[in-house]
């Protein structure tokens, strides 16, 4: 089945849980729809997955709708959202749209995801009037790292647990099919899915919101010494992929691979013949070196 926003809501409504997984290419997309994934988002965060920024905020317009279309191309009924990036949308409300409206259209995306509460709630307006579905964010929000002093739990003091509240309700008002928590006390973070209509999405929120979602490298363990408090572990890809890059540069040095059963086959003729061939034309370069020599 197809998954879209009527659908994300109706898992809601009947309270089953709505699964999501980053994703920036082509070849894990195919894995993540083989397995039943409900959606997906590009996420900035291939800033430092992929790119090797220490935080999201270098990565542009641009770098989402590369990977997003790539993205698209390996799904059938898994929900595509594309991050809106720093500064995409902050600055004013039609470079908001414009470049959700470039995420649609160029990265293939169904709907786009932007950071903050009330303060980008006419962003939001404006991107669902122009019938682009929104995914809002709020907790901690990484492009605010500078603003946050890091990356820290949100939501912890009455005044900013009143706060998120607040702003939970507001994106919702303002047009938002649903909305991220991230890194909100579990309490929470299901008091707020209890009172909002929509479906939030939880990364380090608990179990109580009506999805999660985590980035796809840290679930598979593919970057040591790094464990957010909130990753399980669901498998040790990092290790398995180091053991086969070793594997494979031991066995090219002591020309173990390739093995003859992964070699291609002439036929004795066609080999005596070309060596053959290659030794007359041997002789006759030999036989042009004497003669030009001896006219020297």
């Amino acid at each position: 089945m197809k998954n879209t926003v009527t659908t994300l809501q109706k898992m809601k409504n009947e309270g089953k849980k709505i699964s999501m997984l980053t994703c920036y290419d082509y070849t894990t997309a195919c894995l993540m729809e083989e397995a039943g994934i409900n959606g997906i988002l590009i996420g900035d965060s291939l800033g430092m997955t992929m790119m090797g920024y220490d935080d999201t905020l270098p990565v542009t317009v641009d770098d989402i709708i590369h990977h997003c279309a790539s993205v698209s191309r390996g799904l059938k009924d898994t929900f595509l959202v594309a991050d809106m990036p720093f500064m995409s949308y902050q600055t004013s409300v039609y470079d908001a749209v414009k470049n959700a409206g470039r995420l649609i259209k160029e990265g293939h995306a169904q709907a786009v995801k932007l950071e903050g509460g009330a303060s980008v709630c006419k962003q939001i307006e404006a991107i669902v009037k122009s019938d682009i579905p929104v995914v809002a964010h709020i907790g901690l929000t990484p492009q605010s790292i500078n603003a946050f002093g890091g990356f820290k739990v949100q939501g912890k003091n009455i005044d900013r647990a009143k706060q998120l509240l607040e702003d939970a309700k507001a994106v919702e008002k303002a047009g938002a099919f649903m909305v991220t928590l991230e890194c909100v006390p579990a309490k929470l973070a299901t008091l707020i899915s209890e009172e909002l209509t929509i479906p939030t999405i939880g990364i380090g929120a608990g179990n109580g919101c009506d999805g999660q979602i985590l980035v796809y490298q840290d679930m598979l363990n593919m970057f040591s010494g790094l464990k957010p408090k909130f990753v399980k572990h669901f498998a040790n890809i990092g290790e398995e992929m180091k053991s086969a890059f070793k594997a494979y540069d031991e066995e090219v040095k002591s020309t173990a691979y390739p093995a003859e059963e992964h070699c291609f086959k002439i036929s004795d003729e066609v080999m005596e013949a070309l060596e053959e061939e290659c030794k007359e034309e041997h002789a006759k370069e030999v036989e042009f070196e004497v003669n030009r020599a001896e006219r020297v």
